[in-house]
């Protein structure tokens, strides 16, 4: 090599010095005469011609005597295994069985609201009373009826057990004593229905219908009552997951309004595939001590549909595919102490993607080193130098 570049070094050197015994290029300029400059400039053109075909050659011997010259340079991965969770990503909402508009039972005036906005209430709790029409007055006249009958009734019985009397009179008294009695235990269901109770423990979120209001049965809202306690996570999964996606598997909740992350599990999961969109619907479990998830937050889930403990990952980047649709990378084989090597070509089975890395199931040993940069444009067999090397976790 040195004795190449001392020949290079030499031939400029005698070109030159050849070029100082003739005019130079500022003498030719103030003689004025065109002929002489233009005769100057092609001689100048060809001395540049010969210049330019001895380093040409002088360039080919280099290539031929050079071996590391045409070697690429690349750099590598060295390839492990290690645990590899793949996660399905899905979009879904925050909400709670808690969760309800109370209506009335009873159609009528809205006489008392018991309760106001932001009020703890507990299960049972009286919220509102609703006027009952008249009731009242009817179920204490129901009540004096009853109770003749039943002092009709038990007089007819010690009379009976007397042998006194006839078996139909007390019969008579029987059943009037029962209906009259039913008819009393009807009433209160019906009078009970004109107080609003609270169906479970939580927080009043919003009156909505005033007291003095006409209500109608089953329609018209009164209050709505939340319960923070008990929340979760509702989304729908592809069908093509339903083996994948089961209960207790983990999932990593994202509420970007909030800035939080919650690891948390899966608590249920469907077992109907809705045949609208072929998706069946998980509720994720969501710890909320501070009261600060509320129903209907928008929620980003990572729920993992996939472990292997002995993966070999590798980034997708370094992965080909050839004509017949087989997957490919390249890897170093020999390489000497100077980290030149031999770039073979492996065919790979990949599994799962995730980000930016793709796992491979067949094709690659622990160990093996991966071309990553300049895997593009090496071939099979061909040297190359690996400029630097790093390993997978």
């Amino acid at each position: 090599m040195k004795y190449i570049y001392s020949l290079i070094i030499i031939a400029l050197f005698a070109v030159s010095c050849s070029g100082g015994k003739k005019k130079s290029v500022e003498k030719v300029i103030e003689s004025g005469n065109l002929e002489t400059i233009r005769a100057k400039r092609v001689e100048l053109v060809s001395e540049q011609q010969v210049i330019n075909d001895k380093i040409k050659l002088l360039d080919e011997k280099i290539k031929s005597l050079d071996t590391t010259k045409n070697v690429p340079l690349v750099t590598s991965i060295k390839v492990n295994t290690e645990v590899f969770e793949h996660v399905l990503e899905l979009q879904g909402n925050v909400t709670t069985k808690d969760l309800l508009t109370v209506t009335p039972e009873f159609n009528g005036i809205l006489t008392k609201v018991y309760v106001k906005e932001g009020q703890s209430v507990r299960k049972g709790q009286i919220l509102a009373k609703i006027d009952d029409g008249g009731l009242s007055q009817q179920l204490a006249q129901l009540k004096i009826q009853a109770e003749l009958a039943k002092t009709t009734y038990e007089r007819q019985k010690r009379l009976w057990e007397q042998n006194i009397g006839s078996e139909i009179q007390f019969l008579q008294a029987q059943s009037n004593y029962q209906a009259q009695q039913e008819s009393v235990n009807q009433l209160n269901k019906q009078i009970a229905k004109t107080t609003v109770i609270a169906p479970f423990s939580g927080t009043i979120d919003d009156i909505i219908t005033e007291q003095g209001s006409v209500v109608a049965a089953g329609q018209t809202p009164l209050m709505r009552i939340v319960n923070l306690d008990n929340m979760y996570i509702e989304t729908e999964v592809p069908e093509r997951y339903v083996s994948d996606v089961t209960k207790g598997k983990s999932v990593s909740v994202n509420i970007p309004v909030l800035g939080k992350i919650i690891e948390t599990k899966i608590r249920q999961a469907g077992d109907f595939i809705n045949p609208a969109n072929r998706t069946f619907k998980v509720e994720v479990e969501i710890p909320n001590d501070d009261k600060s998830i509320k129903p209907n937050l928008t929620a980003r889930l990572k729920i993992n549909d996939y472990t292997n403990e002995n993966a070999i990952l590798i980034p997708q980047s370094v992965v080909s595919e050839n004509s017949e649709g087989e997957q490919y990378v390249y890897i170093v084989t020999d390489k000497s102490d100077k980290n030149i090597g031999t770039a073979k070509r492996v065919i790979i089975k990949t599994g799962k993607t995730q980000d930016d890395i793709i796992e491979v199931l067949k094709g690659l040993e622990t160990g093996a080193e991966i071309i990553q940069e300049g895997a593009r444009s090496v071939k099979d067999g061909q040297s190359v130098e690996v400029l630097k090397m790093e390993e997978t976790k």
